[in-house]
């Protein structure tokens, strides 16, 4: 996951100093890429061999590379709007399914921000043991009082500075460059083949299950690390020349889909499965200690808590912005675009870190607590990214926001299309329990659009909206009693 929103209203740029390809590159490589590439190592190889990795990430670059695609051609299609990727799901399918979307879009970001709490106090005991794996009861008192000391700046006004990114940035790139650079100094080609396909000994025992199976275990984790390619787009502005940035967009991409793969795939050939599998986060600070010692350690977890701590307070802002847009548009009650007088949104800043608090609190029931907080944030923003690319694909069928006789609808087809279908699979992939998880955390939301609907003046439910609804709650109050009856576990 990676910071999408600029937090600082930078003065118009002159014609002169418009931005050109290298730094559009480096502005899409720096959003792509955040927390999550510092656990790759462990995160790809739970349940997945190095062959089965190899085709994870081949079917992501192509699916991402057409959901970047989706999201660029939309920007320029349809200008209008602007409010984020669930306006496409509204603009296409309506509002409810437009609603869903947001929800599911905030759900992700405010679930994000828990994940790397737990993985910023996991990287800090390396250098303070108390705080253990990052969500023991040290670690939430901390992290309650960082998320409380930020939520008290945000309202006084406070925004992020600009050379924070700098230094961010920086603070990711570096130690992940030096980590590829050891690490294809040190790769063993034979431990990366051995049992190359994750199949089970002549026992028939240590297997990872079907290559389909290990393939799908590895979904979530690619959606994870990049979630945030959706605001590649945001950068159309301040080109040079339009055109750089769909090359932006692409060799940015292939640049973060190149670092992701070798990351996970050179660590293959370092440790064992089991090994990486067992490292705790960041588990590249795992891999990387045994060939340069425990500076190496040190140095990647320096790295992810200035690259994510730096970054929190943009990332609460992203939390709080996404309902307090909605309010403002309509998606959800008016109550949540409140502002107090330094402009701070309020009403959704404490809905949001309350939210964040919950959760905080519920990390420590949970024996993977960043893993699980990840996955199901991963879940929440897919609705985003399906109806996104499904709506992509109705404009190029039905010829709306084309010129007459433009050329290229064939392509936004095939483009279209190949994003629905990568999305469709994601939630095939993320399982059933997790679906079924994501729809407790869905539920609750229909009582804050009816409520946002009846501000509307409108209709709540269309008749096949009633019938999403229900079979919604359905699913919500299946899960619970899974969890109730310990079928599923919740953490």
């Amino acid at each position: 996951m990676a910071t999408t929103v600029q937090t600082v209203d930078a003065p118009a740029k002159p014609a002169d100093h418009k931005l050109t390809l290298a730094p559009l590159i480096a502005l899409v490589v720096g959003s792509m890429i955040g927390g999550g590439v510092f656990n790759l190592p462990s995160d790809m190889s739970k349940g997945a061999s190095p062959g089965a990795i190899i085709i994870g990430w081949l079917v992501t670059g192509i699916g991402m590379l057409m959901l970047a695609f989706v999201y660029q051609d939309l920007a320029v299609r349809k200008p209008d709007l602007n409010a984020g990727p669930y306006a496409y799901a509204k603009a296409g399918f309506g509002p409810f399914i437009g609603f869903n979307s947001a929800w599911g879009y905030w759900i992700s970001a405010f679930l994000g921000n828990v994940a790397y709490a737990v993985a910023i106090f996991s990287a800090l005991s390396y250098f303070i043991p108390l705080f253990g794996s990052g969500n023991n009861l040290p670690s939430i008192i901390a992290a309650s009082v960082g998320v409380w000391a930020i939520h008290f700046l945000v309202l006084k006004g406070i925004r992020q500075a600009a050379f924070i990114n700098v230094i961010t940035t920086i603070s990711k790139l570096v130690p992940i460059f030096l980590f590829l650079l050891v690490a294809i100094i040190a790769f063993h080609w034979n431990k990366f083949t051995f049992n190359f396909w994750g199949q089970p000994d002549a026992a028939g025992q240590g297997g990872l299950g079907s290559i389909m199976d290990q393939v799908k275990s590895t979904m979530l984790v690619t959606v994870w690390v990049f979630i945030g390619i959706e605001g590649a787009s945001v950068y159309s502005s301040r080109a040079a020349r339009r055109s750089d940035v769909g090359r932006a967009t692409v060799l940015g991409f292939v640049g973060c889909l190149g670092i992701y793969a070798l990351v996970s795939l050179l660590s293959t050939g370092i440790l064992s499965q089991p090994e990486l599998a067992g490292l705790k986060v960041p588990s590249m600070a795992g891999v990387f200690e045994p060939l340069v010692g425990a500076w190496g350690s040190a140095l990647i977890n320096l790295g992810l808590i200035v690259s994510v701590g730096g970054a929190y307070l943009a990332w609460t802002l992203l939390c709080a912005e996404i309902p307090f847009v909605c309010g403002r548009d309509g998606t959800f009650p008016k109550w949540f675009a409140a502002e107090n007088s330094n402009g701070s949104p309020i009403n959704s800043l404490w809905v949001t870190n309350g939210l964040i608090q919950l959760f905080l609190i519920l990390s420590y029931f949970s024996e993977s607590a960043y893993q699980f907080f990840y996955f199901i944030a991963s879940v929440a923003i897919l609705p985003p990214y399906v109806f996104s690319g499904a709506y992509a694909l109705k404009l190029a069928l039905t010829g709306e926001g084309y010129k007459p006789g433009e050329k290229g609808r064939g392509a936004q087809i095939i483009v279209g299309a190949v994003a629905t279908i990568y999305g469709v699979w994601l939630v095939y992939a993320a399982g059933l329990q997790y679906l079924l998880m994501c729809a407790v955390l869905f539920a609750p939301g229909i009582l804050v659009y009816a409520k946002a609907r009846r501000e509307q003046g409108g209709r709540i439910f269309s008749g096949v909206e009633t019938i999403i609804a229900i079979a919604l709650v359905a699913l919500a109050l299946l899960a619970a009693w899974l969890m109730w009856t310990g079928e599923i576990s919740p953490l």
